[in-house]
């Protein structure tokens, strides 16, 4: 098992959580050489040495499914600043020209002549109101507004200026107390902030998990490489002895077109190798960043090597991080909190509305001019104040009723879906414990299988030195090398993949490779 530090990739997480753009790193090259762009020339010497930290590092700046989740708290944030605008109140402003001509005329019950009229109004008015008072809990709405108009009445005449001030005020008391709609969407895109950045973090332990698996895989497929050409090198060496011996006449040709078979199926399984190591080389670069045309020429070169490390399992304690780390579980919680939101929401639109209501005013009246009769505002004379109780109650309410079961039936489904998970992360955490403890095994039993093979082949070698044996039975100890040194290897990588395969079902792939998000 490979153990790293993370310490420097802590800056980097820091830096890329906060949207800072960064880029990721040039394909480095020993020595390094440039062209004429001032760009590295990776043709010049393709070999690029890369550390499993620096490979975590350079993912976590340039992956791009990790610089896609990045967006969406972002994304998350404003959707809770578009709903905090319900706060915001409203500014309406107004101006009338009125212009009005009565007719003159006889009343009969006071036989009084009433002449013809022509008045002028000139109004503005202003307000402020529409939204919740403050960040009040309860509800409140407000409204609070002003006039001043200009009267001018011809036939008689007279001028004369009107202001008035005014505050109402509504205060719910059933339907619309402590929750709405608009409250309610504040509290569920509160929730839908720290779902994203649960998602963010999934992400993240899912990228780190498939860097660090790639790079072991990497690992095997360049030992594997190196077996399979070792197996080449091994026919080769036999063919090359065989057609002398045939040559003499020391060997039957029979011998020699098996050797020649043998050396043709190990340069086959040469080629597939190569072909292997090169699907894991561009799997990696995919994963550590986001200009792979300009990775697609470098050779990446592990410099860990494959090592098993007896680990410390503890099934409950594992259980523990898994059911208290996992984002997913934590996207499920906050998942069940918002079904909790709307079932509290449904539940309060089934009441009555019933709505204590209130207003004061005071007004002025004189003819001098706009400033007195504003100014004369302050005075408080003449005021009217007025408060009641309107109540509005549906008929049926079906409506209401129906959304208040899907609601129901919604949070009842959310946490049963919650059960489900934890269930499933105690299972797959305890396939993980499992899996890494036969691996272990494996890793045991693999490498005596490859020590006894080699000793195996090393005596059938002398055997046939000394005429006991034929080539046939040495290409058959040799394959049997080949087969067990490679399965060697895959036990190694294996046994670290499935180390880092337990520490994303516990969620703690972050802290595994000491990264944090805060």
């Amino acid at each position: 098992m490979l153990r790293l530090s993370m310490r420097k990739t802590v800056l980097i997480m820091a830096l890329a959580l906060a949207g800072l753009t960064l880029r990721a790193q040039t394909p480095a090259t020993t020595p390094a050489t440039t062209n004429s762009m001032g760009t590295a020339n990776t043709a010049a010497n393709p070999n690029r040495p890369i550390s499993l930290e620096e490979a975590i590092a350079m993912a976590l700046q340039s992956n791009l499914d990790i610089q896609i989740a990045r967006y969406n708290p972002t994304i998350s944030r404003y959707a809770i600043s578009e709903a905090y605008a319900v706060y915001e109140p409203d500014f309406q402003t107004s101006y009338n020209h009125v212009d009005a001509t009565r007719p003159g005329g006889f009343n009969a019950n006071t036989g009084l002549i009433i002449p013809a009229s022509r008045s002028v109004v000139d109004g503005f008015g202003a307000g402020v109101g529409q939204g919740i008072a403050g960040y009040a809990p309860s509800g409140l709405t407000y409204s609070f507004d002003g006039r001043v108009s200009e009267v001018e009445r011809f036939l008689p005449s007279s001028h004369e200026y009107n202001s008035d001030v005014g505050i109402s005020l509504r205060q719910p008391l059933l339907r619309g107390f402590l929750i709405d709609q608009s409250r309610a969407l504040i509290q569920l895109s509160k929730r839908d902030l720290r779902i994203s950045e649960d998602e963010l973090r999934r992400e993240i332990n899912d990228i780190l998990l498939k860097v660090e698996q790639a790079y072991y895989n990497l690992i095997y497929a360049r030992e594997n490489v190196k077996v399979q050409a070792t197996a080449l090198e091994l026919a080769s060496q036999l063919l090359r002895e065989n057609r002398k011996k045939v040559e003499v006449g020391a060997l039957a040709p029979l011998d020699e077109k098996q050797a020649e078979s043998e050396v043709a199926s190990t340069r086959a399984a040469l080629i597939d190798a190569e072909r292997l190591l090169s699907e894991q080389q561009n799997k990696l670069k995919g994963l550590i960043t986001d200009k792979y045309a300009e990775w697609n020429a470098v050779n990446l070169e592990p410099m860990e090597k494959l090592v098993a490390v007896p680990a410390t399992l503890d099934l409950q304690a594992s259980w523990g991080r898994g059911l208290t780390k996992r984002p997913d579980l934590s996207r499920l919680k906050f998942e069940l909190e918002k079904a909790g939101i709307t079932l509290k929401l449904r539940k309060n639109q089934l009441w009555p509305e019933l709505d204590l209501v209130g207003s004061y005013r005071v007004a002025e009246l004189n003819n001098v001019g706009y400033g007195r009769a504003i100014g004369d505002l302050g005075y408080g004379r003449n005021p009217t104040y007025s408060y009641g109780v309107q109540m509005e109650i549906p008929l049926g309410n079906r409506a209401a009723r129906a959304r208040l079961g899907s609601a129901k039936a919604v949070k009842e489904r959310s946490l049963m879906d919650y059960k489900k998970l934890e269930q499933q992360i105690m299972v797959e955490i305890d396939d993980a414990v499992k899996l890494i403890r036969s691996d272990f095994e494996r890793v045991e039993a693999t490498r005596s299988a490859r020590a006894f093979a080699q000793e195996a082949l090393a005596a059938e070698q002398k055997k046939l030195e000394n005429g006991k044996s034929t080539s046939f039975l040495v290409l058959q100890f040799q394959r049997d090398l080949t087969v067990r040194s490679s399965d060697e290897i895959k036990a190694l990588a294996d046994y670290n993949n499935a180390l880092a395969e337990l520490a994303n079902r516990e969620g703690a792939s972050m802290e595994r490779n000491h990264i944090n998000m805060k």
